[in-house]
């Protein structure tokens, strides 16, 4: 209130000089108080104008742009327009702050694996992030204020949304159907919703493995107990001679061997999924490894195989030995088991040109049909159930071979064709690979044998 003051004395001060001025001229015309108070009134009026002038200037500046400052009047209109300035400023000041905040909440949710819709009171959808857009089939922009069971007609997601009954998550195929969509809607606001989808289809994908996994394992187990209480039974009620005793308990052997087996390989796969990562501090000589290899295969096939290995020397690993032994001898058995008499195998191994190892096994065995390859390291995926129980094979140790090689930062390299044989190779990422010694040859077989299976 400081100009108060001093613009009250103006105005008396103007109003004083016009009546003044008007009393002298009014003398003249004998006319003295008629012409003060006319001069007194022009003051005035003199101080509206400017007042009107200095008005229309703030109302200038507030209706335009208001980059420039507030005009800057002395009096009135000067503090007016200063505490309107700072108003605005610092209103400018709090929207540009809760738009920067808006913006990160945005960017935000935009980052978000789960997808997000905002919905208004008539369901039109008022924003949705990128991963709802792709889970929908939406456009983020064109779709804005539509309303969104126009867009979605998933009748599971339709039903959901009239029912109103929010309390649990609703699923059903994406509009592609090539994903499973997981959607629960909250209120919030005045009946506001929002929309949260989150993609399950790999969390599915792993339920119905489980699933499927638990049934194999019961059907496996239940198989050879089935036929160990059969033949038990058959003891038990008939009498044998000695011949058919002995045979009937070498196959309750085989049957107790299988289910042995199928709970070691078990036991392995829990380990592999349950342990940590090896580190990359346990060096070995890989041809010492292949070695025992060598001997185990050679117990398993009974001279009824060409078996060739043959590789560099002084080729070292970072790994598990256990692990890296379970992998080679799993694939090896299993190219003993599946070649027939007379069949030619081939263990490799060699360093490759960005410095990785790799361990090749080769066979002229029946070979695989190309769309079986994706999914031969499931566990107890068989592409031929009655081959794979006839040979022992418990069906998962493809699946061993996967875990350790993922564990040690490697691949599994499946190739095959039917009728001419398969080829997996064990792929040893370069960290874990080097090279000693001086002898940088390979072993005499090497010469001999590359390329003979193909």
């Amino acid at each position: 209130m400081t100009w108060f003051l001093p613009r009250l004395l103006i105005i008396v001060v103007v109003m004083a000089a016009g009546s003044v001025a008007g009393y002298m001229l009014g003398d003249r015309i004998r006319a003295p108080l008629l012409s003060a108070l006319v001069g007194a009134t022009c003051g005035a009026g003199a101080m509206v104008v400017i007042d009107t002038l200095r008005g229309m200037r703030l109302i200038r500046w507030l209706r335009g742009a208001r980059a420039r400052s507030a005009p800057r009047d002395t009096g009135l209109w000067g503090e007016i327009g200063s505490r309107v300035e700072r108003s605005l400023r610092s209103l400018e000041k709090q929207c540009a702050q809760e738009r920067t905040r808006l913006t990160q909440f945005l960017s935000a949710i935009e980052a978000s694996p789960n997808g997000v819709i905002l919905l208004d009171v008539g369901n039109h959808i008022d924003w949705c992030n990128a991963v709802a857009a792709d889970h929908f089939g939406l456009d983020p922009q064109r779709d804005l204020r539509q309303r969104v069971t126009n867009l979605v007609r998933a009748p599971a997601f339709v039903a959901y949304l009239q029912e109103e009954r929010f309390d649990e998550p609703v699923s059903f195929p994406g509009p592609r159907g090539d994903v499973t969509l997981s959607v629960l809607v909250r209120r919030y606001g005045e009946d506001l919703k929002i929309v949260l989808s989150q993609d399950v289809t790999v969390q599915e994908r792993a339920d119905a493995m489980r699933r499927d996994f638990v049934a194999n394992v019961s059907h496996e187990i239940r198989t050879p107990l089935t036929v160990l209480n059969g033949f038990i039974e058959t003891l038990d009620s008939l009498t044998l001679d000695e011949s058919e005793r002995r045979r009937l308990l070498e196959l309750m052997k085989q049957q107790a061997r299988r289910m042995d087996l199928l709970v070691a390989d078990l036991l392995t796969l829990a380990k592999l999924e349950g342990s940590p990562r090896p580190e990359a501090l346990n060096w070995f000589d890989l041809a010492e490894l292949l070695e025992r290899i060598e001997a185990e295969a050679k117990g398993l096939s009974l001279g009824r195989h060409k078996l060739v290995f043959s590789g560099l020397t002084g080729l070292q690993i970072a790994a598990s030995d256990n692990e890296a032994f379970s992998a080679i001898i799993n694939l090896t058995s299993n190219a003993v088991r599946y070649t027939p008499t007379g069949g030619a195998i081939e263990v490799a191994w060699r360093m490759r040109a960005d410095g990785s190892a790799e361990v090749s096994v080769t066979d002229n065995g029946p070979g695989i049909a190309r769309e079986h390859l994706p999914r031969v390291t499931e566990r107890f995926y068989r592409v031929d159930s009655s081959r794979s129980r006839d040979t022992g094979g418990t069906g998962l140790g493809l699946s061993i071979v996967k875990h350790v090689m993922q564990r040690h930062g490697g691949e599994l390299e499946v190739h095959s064709e039917p009728g001419r044989g398969s080829c997996f190779r064990l792929v040893f990422p370069p960290a874990r690979t080097r090279r000693v010694g001086a002898d940088r040859g390979t072993r005499p077989e090497a010469d001999r044998s590359l390329g003979q299976l193909r």
